[in-house]
């Protein structure tokens, strides 16, 4: 009899994860090199990375770091090179890297919409690209994941950027599921609630964190290892058939946002 958990396994796949340096996007590439993923490690803060990278090693998983700004077009294409040279061509891209900036409507700047704009949609459509084009051109397969949010499917006061920018990536995540369907490669999207990181620690932390934490449907934030085997779904053979989906992780919030 087939071990059905064999599926979610990932020996022979590279892995590229942006904002790898804390958070979710480090909790992911220790999870995905634990099922024997080749990780690249990629964010501005490389010194972060190098750490993440030794301990990784130190399990014998394959890993190589890339310093790599999102918002810079520029830097893509050398990043990608690197990474190919020392692990391959990459097969699943977590677009995890993002920024949030809270504040009311009437109070948000131009600099900051378009600097949010930029981390959370445009930087993703950008490496989308790149690595799809690399992936048809050597007639593979793939997996894109972007880190979506809860907010990108409902909204809540102070938002009005990140929400925009997060629905605008939901939107591009079914198009390219559409698109690259012909080609193999899925695209779907994790919308997280909320998850405390160093984001929003400090907020989560004071006293009205708590209290807004216990008025949402599942009354706690996540714990990151919540989201592991949502991503795996995705990232693994065990999702072959899933594509174009926005899967909910947020213990039932959307459900009271919609």
């Amino acid at each position: 009899m087939n071990d059905p958990i064999k599926s979610f396994r990932l020996d022979g796949k590279t892995i590229l994860i942006t904002g790898a340096s804390s958070g979710i996007g480090a909790m992911l590439a220790r999870q995905f090199a634990a099922a024997g993923g080749r990780v690249a490690l990629a964010a501005r803060r490389v010194e972060r990375l190098q750490a993440l990278a030794d301990e990784l090693k130190a399990t014998g998983a394959a890993v190589t770091t890339v310093s790599l700004d999102v918002t810079r077009t520029d830097m893509i294409a050398s990043a990608l090179a690197q990474i190919e040279a020392e692990l391959g061509v990459v097969d699943v891209l977590i677009n995890n890297a993002g920024v949030a900036q809270p504040a009311s409507f009437l109070k948000t700047s131009t600099e900051a919409l378009e600097s949010t704009m930029a981390t959370n949609f445009t930087a993703a459509w950008n490496l989308t690209a790149e690595v799809a084009k690399r992936l048809v051109a050597a007639k593979r397969g793939g997996s894109v994941i972007n880190i979506a949010s809860v907010l990108g499917l409902g909204v809540g006061p102070g938002y009005s950027a990140y929400s925009a920018s997060k629905a605008a990536l939901i939107s591009l995540t079914r198009s390219l599921a559409l698109e690259f369907v012909r080609y193999g490669i899925r695209v779907n999207a994790l919308a997280p609630g909320w998850f405390v990181t160093e984001m929003n620690e400090d907020y989560f932390a004071t006293d009205a964190g708590r209290e807004y934490l216990k008025r949402i449907p599942p009354g706690r934030a996540g714990q990151l290892g919540e989201l592991v085997g949502p991503a795996l779904l995705l990232a693994s053979d065990a999702g072959s058939y899933v594509n174009g989906v926005v899967l909910p992780v947020d213990g039932g919030h959307h459900v009271a946002l919609v």
